[in-house]
């Protein structure tokens, strides 16, 4: 045997090693891969989610919905002869008050007799319906008649001559404005110039 005969061969690698380190390699990249492209599309989705206008649009139509809700406006009808009604003249025009007193009579209120303003209290150039506590309703369809005056709490003291109601829950301060109008002009909204009545009854 020559000495090129009798040389060993090389022992070769063993190629299950080759392999598995070349799949290590692919799939550490693909693993890099696919956690770069999650996490850009988990950004570009909650980006999208807070400036999206279509959901905001939706959003705030949602809530407009809900602020713009039908409110019941029903009137609760009054029963005109379950309180009364006093009527100060605070207007200075003589007699004012008592046209007023007999009109509201003929509505269907149960009416005291017309007195005047005390004389603390300025002329009144607009007239206001005041109420008792717990008369809110009656003052209300007061107003309504009297062309949608203001109602407001009753004042201490009481703005008459006589610091007193009587039996009455809801005051009438008559003002310039309405003075010597006929109660069909008022409750109309019409705008007629303020008469004078020339009579002797008080109020």
């Amino acid at each position: 045997m020559s000495h090129e005969q009798r040389r060993p061969r090389p022992t070769p690698e063993p190629r299950t090693a080759n392999v598995n380190s070349v799949l290590s390699i692919a799939v550490a990249v693909l693993a890099v891969l696919l956690g770069f492209f999650i996490l850009r599309d988990l950004r570009n989705d909650s980006g999208i989610a807070a400036t999206d206008p279509g959901s905001m649009d939706e959003s705030s139509s949602q809530d407009a919905t809900i602020e713009t809700l039908p409110v019941d406006t029903t009137v609760v009808p009054v029963v005109l002869t379950a309180f009364k009604v006093q009527i100060a003249n605070g207007s200075g025009i003589s007699g004012s008050a008592g046209l007023l007193t007999t009109e509201m009579q003929g509505r269907g209120y149960i009416v005291q007799p017309a007195i005047n303003k005390n004389e603390r209290t300025p002329k009144q150039t607009v007239t206001i319906v005041y109420y008792l506590l717990g008369s809110e309703a009656p003052a209300a369809q007061v107003a309504r008649d009297l062309g949608g005056v203001a109602t407001m709490p009753m004042p201490t003291p009481i703005p008459t001559e006589t610091a007193s109601l009587g039996e009455a829950s809801v005051l009438i301060l008559l003002g310039t404005d309405l003075a010597g109008k006929p109660l069909s002009i008022i409750a109309g909204g019409a705008v007629a110039p303020p008469a004078v009545v020339t009579t002797t009854t008080t109020g």
